[in-house]
């Protein structure tokens, strides 16, 4: 599966784009423009999609690398 249908399937599923996740991490502290805010492990952010979204480990993980700056 590519990156981009990762993106998909987690819109599809959740009602949230991209830039939704972007801003709610930023919210949270997790990572701002400059990607995953120092300190910030990768399991404090795939436990938070899994519990609020419930995303599976692979799309979970898929929203961290978009949030360190991967596009495709």
């Amino acid at each position: 599966m590519s990156f981009q249908a990762y993106l998909d399937n987690i819109q599809a599923k959740t009602g949230k784009s991209p830039a939704d996740f972007k801003a709610m991490a930023a919210e949270k502290g997790f990572a701002g423009p400059a990607g995953i805010a120092d300190g910030v492990k990768a399991t404090q952010i795939t436990d938070w999609l899994k519990a609020d979204f419930g995303l599976g480990h692979g799309h979970a993980m898929a929203i961290f690398a978009l949030l360190k700056g991967k596009t495709n």
